[in-house]
């Protein structure tokens, strides 16, 4: 069983930068993805990042396609958001996960969601 936790969370203002971190543990990642996704207080949770264990591919939802960047570190087996211009409408918690069937699956096929670590940019 594949545990996440994530950290690095903040308060920031708008235009500056965040960086989250997320631990996997339990189990081999090789034939997942991992990532992100965020909720905003009466919104959808919404795709932010993934990236795909095996091949090192990404995929980006297109609110933040520009301005984040997903990135691994094999031995730690763990990803990290790099969040830069940030924005009020970045404002969420945001949500470790694992792609069980590609990081292409909508949320409902991902899982070993993580406790979220919440983001709060001021204008």
């Amino acid at each position: 069983q594949v545990q996440v936790a994530e950290s690095g969370g903040g308060l920031v203002q708008a235009g500056g930068s965040l960086r989250l971190s997320c631990a996997a543990s339990g189990r081999t990642l090789s034939r997942y993805g991992l990532g992100w996704f965020r909720q905003a207080p009466g919104k959808d949770r919404e795709f932010v990042a993934a990236t795909r264990w095996s091949d090192s591919s990404t995929r980006y939802g297109d609110s933040v396609k520009g301005r984040f960047t997903i990135s691994r570190d094999n031995d730690k087996n763990a990803v990290y958001l790099q969040m830069d211009s940030l924005t009020p409408e970045d404002t969420a918690v945001y949500y470790c996960g694992i792609a069980y069937s590609g990081i292409w699956a909508p949320s409902s096929a991902w899982g070993a969601w993580g406790q979220g670590t919440q983001v709060t940019v001021s204008s």
